[in-house]
């Protein structure tokens, strides 16, 4: 084989549509191009996403693109890096300092994955079940503090006052 003998395949090159070049082409006529509308006119093309005045998609869509702005808010920590860890009660700030978390993360949750045999002391850290059974098993704790239960809207709230205010009132006679 030499280069100057290289061709092709036999079959994978064919010659390009010569459009518009009568009826026995089968392109004749329209030339591919349908009858009437913009398509069919010369310069009638828009660019790329054009909508026909429509808001396009891509404009339409948010910008930040589609994960969630919050997702690397809660860490993962394994139980195995808790056995790592020297110290006996454990918090976030221990967490990152020990470079399990990211200095970004807002809180944490341990998962199940790993040995842990010593006693460990967690302090809001979230847990799931199967690493607080091994925690609590190893003879460790978990403090949780409670969230507050949230408040009734205040429009309700007006709502009530307004109907305790009308209920209050005396009926006025009607006026003759």
């Amino acid at each position: 084989m030499k280069l100057n003998s290289l061709k092709p395949a036999p079959g994978s090159k064919s010659n390009r549509h010569r459009v518009g070049r009568g009826v026995g082409s089968g392109w004749g006529k329209t030339a591919g191009r349908g009858h009437k509308g913009q398509r069919a006119r010369s310069g009638g093309f828009h660019k790329v996403g054009f909508e026909g005045g429509q808001m396009p998609l891509h404009r339409r869509l948010p910008k930040r693109g589609f994960n969630s702005p919050t997702r690397n808010d809660v860490a993962e920590v394994r139980t195995s890096a808790l056995q790592a860890i020297e110290a006996a009660e454990i918090d976030l700030a221990v967490l990152k300092a020990a470079g399990i978390v990211s200095r970004h993360a807002l809180a944490a949750k341990v998962i199940l994955s790993g040995e842990l045999t010593r006693k460990v002391a967690l302090k809001e850290i979230q847990v799931t079940k199967g690493a607080r059974s091994l925690i609590e098993k190893a003879g460790g704790s978990i403090a949780l503090t409670p969230k507050p239960e949230p408040k009734p809207k205040k429009k309700k709230e007006k709502k009530a006052q307004k109907e305790d205010a009308a209920s209050a009132k005396p009926a006025e006679a009607p006026k003759e």
